[in-house]
C-alpha cells in the first residue's frame, strides 16, 4: 500500500481507504463486517470511513464499529488508523437533526464518538452544504470540534467549488486549515473535474472520492444487466434500477474491454483511473466480502496509462 499526503498537511492517507456505508449496518452481518476491517488493515488500509446516518438503521455502522474496535484494535494500535465521520443528512427527527447547524453538527460529533466508544475521530466532516444556515457557523463548529480535542483534522464533502473556496477561506482565517473534501467522483460522474479539484489544489487540500465504481456499476456485475442480491436489486440501496440503462451497459462492456486488455478487471481499471490524478489522496471502496476487498486493492499493481488508453477511455464515456 502507498500512503499519499493529504493536501499540504502532515497527514498521509493510503490510496484506497474502506468506507463503512453499506454492509455494516444493524441489517448486516456482523461478522463478515469485522472480517472486511480485519483483512483491510492487514493489507495496510489505515483509513475507516463513516457518518452518523450510515446503517440501517442509522447509527448502526457507527455501533458496530465500535464494537469492531474493541474486539480488535485496542491500546496503541487505535494510533495505526484514522477513523472519520460527518454530520449533515437527516439523523434524527425534529429541528436539531439535520442540515448544518452548531448544535447538530457538534451534538451529533458527541453521539458518534459514543457510538464508537472513542475520545477523538482523526477528521469530523460537515456532510452537506446547508443554504439556511450561516457558512460561517458551520464552519466554526468544525473549528471547535478540533480545538475541543474531539476530532485532529475539519473536513467537507459533497460542497461545489465556489461553496468550497468559501469553506477553506473561513477555516484558514480561523485557525483550522480545511483538511480534505470527500466528494462523488467517479468514471461516470465527472462533475469535480469542473472547478473544485482545482479549488483543492490551489488551497492544498486533499481529496478522497467516494462511490468511485459508480454504486457498483463499475464492476463485472451489471455487464448482462441487474443480477439477483446487487445494489441495483437492494431496496436498500441507492443505486436505481434506471440508472442501469442500455447505454451505461454498453460503456461497461466497452470499458471492460479495455480492462482486459491491462490484465485487470473493472472495478480495477475504474479505481486506478482515478489514482492517474496527483491531486487524489484516496478513493474511498466499499466492501462486500474480503474477495470483493482483495479484488479493490489489487487495482494498485496497475497505475500507468497509455495516452492512447486515456483517449479511448474518453471516447467511451463520451
Amino acid at each position: 500500500m502507498k500512503y499519499n499526503r493529504c493536501g499540504k498537511s502532515g497527514l498521509l492517507l493510503p490510496q484506497i481507504s474502506l468506507g463503512l456505508w453499506h454492509n455494516f449496518g444493524s441489517v448486516d452481518n456482523f461478522e463478515n463486517g469485522e472480517n472486511i476491517v480485519k483483512a483491510a488493515f492487514d493489507k495496510g488500509i489505515t483509513h475507516f470511513d463513516l457518518a452518523n446516518n450510515y446503517g440501517p438503521v442509522p447509527g448502526s455502522a457507527e455501533t458496530n464499529f465500535g464494537k469492531i474496535l474493541k474486539n480488535n484494535f485496542q491500546g496503541n494500535l487505535r494510533d495505526e488508523i484514522v477513523i472519520t465521520t460527518k454530520a449533515g443528512y437527516t439523523m434524527w427527527d425534529g429541528p436539531y437533526g439535520d442540515w448544518g447547524s452548531r448544535k447538530y453538527l457538534l451534538s451529533s460529533l458527541d453521539q458518534s464518538l459514543k457510538r464508537m466508544n472513542l475520545e477523538y475521530v482523526d477528521i469530523f466532516y460537515s456532510h452537506r452544504f446547508d443554504p439556511e444556515t450561516p457558512l460561517e457557523e458551520t464552519m466554526m463548529a468544525l473549528d471547535y470540534a478540533v480545538r475541543s480535542g474531539k476530532a485532529l483534522y475539519a473536513g467537507i464533502s459533497n460542497y461545489n467549488a465556489e461553496q468550497t473556496r468559501k469553506a477553506t477561506e473561513i477555516l484558514k482565517r480561523l485557525g483550522t486549515p480545511c483538511l480534505i473534501h470527500q466528494v462523488k467522483y467517479s468514471m461516470f460522474v465527472r462533475q469535480p473535474e469542473a472547478g473544485l479539484l482545482d479549488v483543492l489544489e490551489e488551497n492544498g487540500v486533499g481529496c478522497i472520492a467516494f462511490s468511485p465504481l459508480a454504486q457498483g456499476l463499475l464492476t463485472d456485475k451489471y455487464l448482462k444487466g441487474i443480477p439477483e442480491n446487487s445494489r441495483a436489486s437492494n431496496p436498500n440501496g441507492h443505486l436505481k434500477t434506471d440508472e442501469v440503462s442500455v447505454e451505461r451497459i454498453q460503456k461497461i462492456i466497452q470499458l471492460n474491454t479495455i480492462a482486459q486488455e491491462r490484465n485487470q478487471s473493472l472495478a480495477q481499471i475504474a479505481l486506478a483511473w482515478l489514482l492517474k490524478d496527483n491531486r487524489i489522496t484516496s478513493v474511498l471502496i466499499g466492501a462486500s466480502s474480503v474477495g470483493q476487498l482483495n479484488n479493490n486493492i489489487d487495482s494498485l499493481q496497475n497505475l500507468d496509462f497509455s495516452a492512447a488508453e486515456l483517449l479511448e477511455i474518453e471516447r467511451i464515456l463520451g
